[in-house]
């Protein structure tokens, strides 16, 4: 069975399966869900609770002994198995199989992940999970659903804020929900509940935002001209090697001018997005960069980012290349 991470609590209320697999790129939601499932556990009657991690090294008999070994006391046993790497190799995977053909009545196994790449999702071991119970993946909102996922967090303290608000919080803790959620537990404790103004709000969150490349090709198609200045500084600010940056400007630009040589020649949008292998949600920033980006446009831009790669190289004199960067964004926004 597969969940959203909102589903969660309400199936807790309803069941609780005899397995749960969590992952996600998020720590802070994979932690809450986890501890969600524990709390469950034990009022379910899982009073044991046996902590596995798998780091390299790792003997995989262990999963068996824990669902083996019964309490002197009757009580049934929380496996807490934890891969950090998000890889239990050949044997771990094994064993998971084996594992979840049989699971034990008097456990449940709960497993906890990072994010996982495609061909993982695909793997046979964690089909075997989610087919033996349930699995949850958890994906963290993005900014344009930040400023929603604040307010209810906000709400959860018997307070709210307004829409300028929670943008400025959202802008100040992109990319970071772990700090956005001890921000939020602070505006709790510097202020009594009810409607928080935008001056007090200001005068207590930190900018802890954490940027990047993929947030800056949003950004660029998305034509936010905020964002991408607020990305491209603190970028910078955190040393990121510009031949990467230059290389995620130049990837979306080069799309976006094959694309739109395409809609010239009148082919179709649909056709010419899918032979640039642009899926899902870029999809749709895609449809709306192309509205104001033209082939000159897009030449124009290409040029340029070759100009910037001579500058990176020492060949193309003096200049700042962070400067370039955001003149090539600008363009295009």
């Amino acid at each position: 069975m597969l969940l959203k991470g909102e589903q969660l609590a309400a199936h807790l209320e309803r069941e609780l399966k005899a397995v749960y697999v969590v992952y996600g790129d998020e720590p802070l939601l994979v932690i809450e869900a986890a501890d969600a499932i524990r709390a469950a556990a034990r009022r379910g009657g899982f009073d044991e609770r046996n902590v596995l991690t798998a780091m390299a090294g790792f003997n995989w008999v262990e999963l068996h002994h824990a669902a083996g070994n019964m309490s002197l006391f009757g009580g049934r046993t929380l496996i807490d198995l934890r891969i950090p790497t998000g890889k239990p190799g050949r044997e771990g995977g094994a064993a998971i199989q084996d594992y979840c053909a049989n699971p034990s009545p008097d456990a449940l196994l709960l497993v906890t992940l990072p994010g996982l790449d495609w061909s993982d999702e695909k793997a046979a071991w964690l089909k075997a999970l989610t087919d033996a119970g349930v699995a949850i993946k958890l994906v963290p909102p993005n900014l344009a659903q930040l400023p929603a996922w604040i307010a209810g967090r906000l709400q959860r303290q018997q307070q709210s804020a307004e829409g300028d608000a929670l943008r400025f919080i959202a802008e100040r803790v992109e990319g970071n929900l772990l700090a956005a959620h001890q921000e939020i537990l602070k505006l709790g404790l510097l202020h009594p509940a009810g409607e928080l103004s935008l001056q007090q709000v200001q005068d207590a969150v930190l900018n802890v935002a954490r940027y990047d490349l993929d947030g800056l090709r949003e950004a660029l198609l998305a034509g936010d001209v905020a964002r991408l200045t607020r990305t491209l500084d603190g970028l910078q600010q955190e040393g990121e090697a510009p031949p990467l940056v230059l290389w995620a400007l130049t990837e979306e630009v080069r799309a976006l001018a094959q694309v739109v040589a395409g809609l010239q020649q009148r082919q179709s949008l649909d056709a010419l997005l899918k032979e640039a292998r642009i899926w899902g949600a870029r999809q749709a920033l895609f449809k709306r960069a192309v509205q104001r980006v033209d082939v000159g446009r897009a030449n124009a831009a290409l040029a340029h980012a070759a100009r910037i790669d001579r500058l990176i190289k020492g060949a193309a004199g003096a200049g700042d290349v962070w400067d370039e960067f955001l003149r090539l964004g600008l363009g295009i926004c």
